[in-house]
């Protein structure tokens, strides 16, 4: 299966991604630069890494959301083409527009750097159908503007819809309602703080984020 990592000017886990979809897929994906205006053919995922594009210069994801590459990213999941966004990423998929809400500064505006206990909210879409719905899971975290936000209309139609694939089971960072991962409408697009792809070979001191990579694959592939 292709896939894709969109590559912006700060990014600084633009590697790891590459690095766990390669080790799922047995497939190098395609580094895909933020000034591009096309995806290569055939793309069955995209990814939109963590780190600081652009220096988070304005505000986080608000300049790699006016990228060249951008259009051609949202066509794609418009179609259907599953599109994950981690961290930074995340902040770019609420900034386009394909999630709603918005990731604020931490709670005590401490930048947060370490291991975190997640719950499988949805167990059902193709990003954690390996997972069993209430299953405790670990994830490292990296982020200082990592408080997901939304109003209460937008996060009761969340979770009345069942988009909330992860939450967090410790306070963290203030998060509405602890919510660390957020599904589209359509159940292709999501958007989560936690880093699955730094959790996934015994080396990383768990596999708890390969389950994520594999369900994926399995689902597109079916």
């Amino acid at each position: 299966m292709k896939t894709a990592v969109i590559v912006f000017p700060g990014s600084n886990c633009d590697r790891d991604i590459a690095v766990a979809l390669e080790a799922v897929t047995g497939v190098k994906p395609a580094m895909v630069w933020h000034g591009d205006t096309a995806l290569p053919d055939g793309v069955g995922v995209i990814a939109l890494p963590g780190g600081f594009s652009y220096g988070d210069y304005l505000r986080c994801g608000a300049i790699a959301a006016r990228s060249a590459i951008i259009p051609a990213v949202v066509a794609a999941a418009n179609r259907g083409v599953p599109v994950i966004g981690i961290c930074n990423g995340f902040q770019v998929l609420t900034e386009i527009g394909l999630l709603p809400g918005a990731l604020m500064r931490n709670e005590g505006l401490d930048f947060v750097c370490r291991d975190i206990a997640l719950t499988v909210d949805n167990a059902q879409s193709a990003f954690t159908s390996r997972y069993a719905r209430g299953e405790r899971v670990i994830f490292p975290v990296a982020h200082h503007d990592g408080n997901y936000f939304a109003d209460a209309d937008t996060l009761d139609r969340l979770e009345g819809e069942g988009r909330v694939a992860f939450r967090y089971a410790e306070s963290v960072n203030g998060s509405a309602r602890q919510i660390a991962g957020v599904l589209n409408a359509s159940g292709n697009v999501l958007g989560m703080m936690p880093h699955p792809e730094r959790r996934i070979e015994a080396a990383h001191g768990g596999d708890d984020g390969r389950r994520l990579f594999e369900g994926l694959l399995e689902t597109v592939s079916a």
